[in-house]
């Protein structure tokens, strides 16, 4: 959101509500929602699915929605193209959909996803965009095969999450590539098998992973 906020690779537009992580509880729905309740638990989407389109019919295509893909500089709603925040009578943006930098917001049905009501609503919110985009990265597009390797760049929140998903594909070896050597004794919950740490060596880190694997690994993520 900080990158978005110092208008790099966007057109600038405020004010505005930044925010694409959250979950929350329904507070009302708008006419023609039938899917969600007052009071159903759910997680705003920025990359929404109108499950209309041919990409969100397609079992290939993944959050290309031609409605709701993520659009950084759109900042109303789409039925009439006029925002739901103002202050003092003037309009205040949305961002990406969602807007979750707010005690309230308002999305489009297409970009919220209902959870189970017992799942603790402060932990849950990173699945709204960092686990889900690194497992289903992995799990869905990557799709390594059981005893395959896998090599994962980056041990953020994304990273650990398609760790997740290479260790649930049945990954014989998940080798993480970062320059935080602090990060790997956590990522080993996550399946992390081996660390490298292009610091190390003197060469570039794809040439210190095909040694590693006499060749290459499966797959990258």
């Amino acid at each position: 959101d900080v990158y978005y906020w110092e208008c790099k690779g966007y057109t600038p537009l405020f004010p505005r509500i930044l925010g694409h992580e959250a979950s929350g509880i329904v507070e009302s729905v708008g006419e023609g929602v039938n899917d969600l309740k007052p009071g159903d638990h759910v997680l705003p989407i920025f990359t929404g699915e109108c499950k209309e389109c041919r990409h969100c019919l397609s079992e290939e295509s993944n959050n290309m929605c031609e409605l709701l893909r993520i659009n950084c500089d759109r900042g109303v709603m789409l039925a009439d193209g006029k925002t739901r925040f103002s202050i003092n009578g003037k309009p205040i943006y949305h961002f990406v959909g969602t807007s979750t930098f707010s005690q309230y917001t308002v999305v489009h049905v297409g970009q919220v996803a209902k959870i189970s009501p017992t799942a603790p609503l402060d932990k849950v919110c990173p699945i709204s965009c960092g686990i889900c985009t690194g497992f289903g990265a992995t799990v869905n597009v990557a799709k390594p095969k059981k005893g395959q390797t896998v090599a994962l760049f980056g041990l953020g929140a994304v990273g650990l999450a398609a760790a997740e998903g290479a260790r649930v594909c049945g990954a014989s070896r998940i080798i993480a590539v970062d320059v935080n050597p602090r990060r790997f004794e956590e990522a080993k919950r996550f399946g992390i098998t081996e660390f490298v740490n292009p610091k190390d060596y003197d060469k570039p880190v794809q040439e210190v992973i095909v040694e590693m694997t006499g060749g290459g690994v499966d797959r990258s993520v």
